[in-house]
């Protein structure tokens, strides 16, 4: 039982399919998010205060997120109705630096038979039995888990590193490249490393006016401006 409950998909593979009940009605995943990408992401309880703050930048930035095709889905080992009294109560009462009147209009998974925690490893007994930790899942259109991010419990996320994450998937996707240390959008990329001793060479020789070379296995380039969030 302990190993099904620590058990987790890794990075490349297909995303568990489940039905759950939420905050906004029944969701078929990955079916009802067929073409988009998602991010998936636990919290230990309503009505405790570092995951307040968490919903309310999520929050803040679901418009961001689906600019960039993507849709956020919470969950925690609450029923519907703690996650309704909670999101009411974020909404009426509680002010967080600039945010104040925050709507949650995405939806909240009520996992009470703990049976999405599970399939996402996401009930971590070194913390907790009876909570999920703060899992982050970065799932592309194809339901395949790109991206996997932990927190413990006393610390909140950086959603503007999951965007900056989301972002940089993306433009691999679309472009073929990688991207460095601390990259941000508009910041050069990298081209993958030549394959070859001629391919390395010809690298070297190249180099210039459309790609800087570091050395044979390291080459930047302008990132490409196409659009991304497909």
């Amino acid at each position: 039982m302990e190993e099904q409950t620590c058990k987790l998909p890794l990075i490349g593979e297909k995303a568990p399919a489940f039905k759950a009940e939420t905050t906004n009605g029944i969701v078929n995943f990955p079916e009802d998010y067929k073409g988009k990408w998602v991010i998936l992401f636990s919290h230990p309880a309503d009505f405790t205060p570092v995951c307040t703050t968490e919903f309310m930048t999520f929050a803040s930035m679901a418009q961001d997120f689906k600019k960039l095709n993507c849709e956020l889905l919470g969950l925690s080992i609450d029923s519907t109705f703690s996650h309704i009294a909670w999101l009411r109560t974020i909404k009426e009462k509680i002010s967080f630096k600039d945010m104040k009147n925050i709507e949650i209009g995405f939806p909240v998974i009520s996992d009470l038979t703990m049976e999405v925690s599970k399939k996402y490893g996401m009930l971590q007994p070194s913390a907790s039995n009876t909570q999920a930790v703060r899992a982050v899942f970065l799932i592309d259109p194809k339901a395949t888990v790109r991206a996997i991010l932990y927190y413990p419990m006393s610390n909140g996320r950086n959603m503007d590193e999951i965007k900056r994450l989301l972002i940089a998937a993306q433009h691999s996707d679309a472009h073929g490249i990688a991207t460095p240390a601390n990259w941000q959008p508009g910041d050069d990329v990298i081209i993958p490393p030549p394959s070859s001793s001629d391919e390395a060479n010809e690298r070297v020789k190249k180099a210039g006016k459309d790609y800087e070379c570091l050395d044979w296995f390291l080459n930047l380039k302008k990132c490409p401006h196409k659009d991304v969030g497909a």
